[in-house]
């Protein structure tokens, strides 16, 4: 029990110093990238006024927003105010950062959720397949599919799929995250669940090809050990072989690429949303990138960060419940 606490708490600690030191870098590389960015925030602020301003009442507003402050004294201002919960407010949506990143940090966890959680169970499944079948015709089948999919653009992917399935069969809507005309109180679960599978279905199908392939090659290392030839020489079958060698010897590693895949699914859903019409994190940062809503932009960037950070902790300590081996080397 001890000895499990004193892991608990050396992973936190390690994670915490790597998560606030990383959090601070990023910080200071998105704000120095954000002021070199040709978009001027306050003209693109004007223009989603829809009013004419006079020159005095944009200087107030330059004034106010620090424009002509020296890069260094805007970032530790935006820091301090940062480190005291306030994100500041974004210019497109007129509302604060942490409310629109929190409503909208609801929607893409749900998508990146429902991807990450397909594109484990198929990478998996299908690797394990791959491995059993090694340079048979279902193993050669399913790596050319793995190739031509990791090699695809999601937005390319997306399209198509939106296309077959919502132009054409119109079995799936084109957009959007609720039947349009219908209020967010009135929306049900199954109409929540049936705007998703499109975007899920094209972000899981993105992502399980390097778990798929990895898993692949993993299991077969397996095979081809000394133990595991002793085992068919005992009449072990090939499945009974994979369920009591292969699976404990090839899941942990399988686990390790699923949860690094955190800011990969993340940088795919900025597409899918986009093509889809999703109002998630994706679609807000564009339109912030684009219209350049810097409090916003570094914002999600931030708590993009963090998310993934927490990624990698979660599966640190899953780790040694997976493989208690790995406890007690640490210990």
């Amino acid at each position: 029990m001890k000895a499990t606490v004193r892991r608990l708490f050396r992973v936190f600690v390690t994670h915490g110093i790597k998560m606030i030191s990383l959090l601070l870098a990023v910080s200071a590389i998105s704000f120095v990238l954000v002021s070199a960015s040709p978009v001027d925030p306050v003209q693109q602020y004007l223009l989603g006024l829809g009013t004419a301003v006079s020159p005095e009442q944009r200087a107030e507003i330059e004034d106010y927003w620090g424009v002509h402050q020296p890069p260094a004294e805007r970032y530790f201002s935006w820091l301090t105010e940062l480190l005291h919960g306030n994100l500041g407010e974004s210019s497109i949506y007129r509302r604060p950062v942490a409310e629109v990143i929190g409503e909208r940090f609801l929607n893409s966890l749900a998508l990146m959720l429902c991807a990450w959680l397909l594109s484990g169970i198929i990478g998996f499944a299908l690797g394990c397949v791959m491995g059993m079948y090694r340079s048979k015709w279902p193993d050669k089948l399913l790596k050319k599919i793995c190739y031509i999919l990791s090699s695809v653009p999601t937005f390319w992917l997306g399209l198509l799929l939106l296309l077959v399935f919502g132009v054409w069969l119109r079995l799936f809507p084109i957009g959007f995250s609720s039947p349009v005309g219908v209020l967010s109180r009135d929306v049900t679960v199954w109409q929540k669940l049936y705007h998703l599978i499109l975007p899920a279905l094209t972000l899981s199908l993105m992502s399980f090809s390097n778990i798929a392939l990895h898993t692949r090659r993993k299991l077969i290392d397996v095979l081809s050990s000394e133990y595991v030839l002793f085992a068919k020489a005992r009449g072990e079958g090939p499945w009974t072989i994979l369920r009591r060698h292969g699976l404990r010897n090839i899941l942990l590693p399988a686990l390790t690429l699923q949860f690094a895949s955190f800011a990969e699914l993340f940088g795919g859903s900025v597409m899918a949303e986009n093509v889809f019409s999703y109002p998630g994190l994706g679609s807000a940062v564009s339109a912030a990138g684009l219209q350049g809503d810097v409090p916003l932009l570094l914002g999600i960037t931030l708590f993009s960060a963090l998310f993934v950070c927490v990624g990698n902790l979660i599966a640190d300590l899953l780790y040694g419940v997976i493989d208690p081996q790995i406890q007690e080397v640490g210990e």
